[in-house]
């Protein structure tokens, strides 16, 4: 076997794990559409915030899991990393859905509005963003 030949031969073989999930399941829609979504909440809360405002909205947000279906997990935490990085953005809420599906029913549902009407009566929340991934992809 040449040289060139061998060096090809290694090649396709240590890119075969990376390729083989793409091949199983291509961009087929059907399987991303299935794998869970994280949706991640992260607010950075006014000045003079209390921790019962705090506490409030953490349970009411907490709530949701038993109140929509599709939510599979809860948590939330605050910023404790050291890097000083976080931008005035200090609590994180975590939840995973069944499917992209589920995250999409959550979204418009009556429940999620009605946390969104708390938010909105408390005036808290001075900024937040979103961010939601399809695990396993």
């Amino acid at each position: 076997m040449s040289n060139s030949l061998g060096r090809a031969l290694l090649l396709v073989l240590l890119t075969l794990p990376c390729i083989s999930p793409l091949v199983a399941h291509g961009t087929n829609e059907a399987y991303v559409q299935k794998q869970p979504v994280r949706h991640i909440v992260v607010f950075k809360y006014k000045p003079g915030t209390t921790p019962d405002q705090i506490r409030q909205v953490t349970e009411a947000f907490r709530e949701l899991r038993t109140k929509i279906p599709g939510i599979t997990a809860f948590e939330d935490g605050v910023n404790d990393s050291p890097e000083g990085k976080n931008l005035g953005f200090t609590h994180v809420y975590q939840m995973t859905f069944e499917d992209a599906a589920a995250r999409d029913a959550y979204l418009p549902h009556p429940e999620h509005a009605r946390f969104g009407q708390l938010l909105g009566k408390l005036g808290i929340v001075a900024d937040a963003f979103v961010v939601d991934y399809a695990i396993g992809r």
